[in-house]
């Protein structure tokens, strides 16, 4: 009883200020993935932001995984859907049993040559642990330990607000029904 008679108390005595605790001022935005960006695999700045109102599909990538046949797949997303808003981005990472050896000119020739690989592709980055870049960071803050990459061809999708709608692990595939529906649910969505 005592107890919710200081509650009663304190309340309005910190809401006015007469405490020695200040009232708490609103939480600033949480950042989006469009706070975030990335250098191109052609040495160019590559800004989230200028995707601002579009789908991302961002992927850890790898030249010599037993997932890289998923090139084919993301290929044929951003073939199908670019022109409705989806943007692949692929970020080629060596985190993962060493299988992104190669420079990025390497990288580059290999996907394009192998898999005809049009879709954005960033420079080589880490994606796990305290090293990874800054995107990877904040989604893992953002979407949970849980629904971090664990190993090549991890899968974000970010929604047209630069929020996170879904995170897919590697064995799924490009073409498997649950990731081209919610893509497909993220595109019909409006900004």
């Amino acid at each position: 009883m005592l107890s919710g008679h200081i509650g009663r108390v304190l309340v309005p005595l910190l809401l006015f200020g007469y405490g020695a605790v200040a009232v708490a001022s609103p939480q600033p935005k949480k950042l989006t993935a469009h706070q975030h960006g990335f250098v191109s695999i052609d040495d160019s700045p590559l800004p989230l932001d200028t995707f601002a109102g579009k789908v991302l599909l961002v992927v850890n990538t790898a030249s010599f995984c037993g997932f890289t046949s998923q090139y084919q797949g993301l290929q044929a997303l951003w073939t199908a859907f670019k022109k409705k808003g989806l943007v692949v981005i692929g970020v080629p990472s060596n985190d993962f049993g060493w299988q992104e050896p190669g420079t990025n000119d390497e990288i580059k020739q290999f996907c394009q040559g192998a898999f005809g690989v049009t879709f954005p592709l960033t420079a080589k980055y880490k994606v796990k642990g305290a090293n990874a870049h800054p995107f990877y960071q904040w989604a893992r803050e953002t979407y949970g330990d849980r629904h971090a990459p664990r190993w090549n061809f991890h899968k974000y999708l970010v929604g047209r607000d630069g929020r996170i709608v879904g995170a897919f692990a590697s064995g799924i595939s490009p073409k498997s029904e649950r990731l081209l529906t919610a893509v497909k649910s993220a595109l019909a969505k409006p900004q």
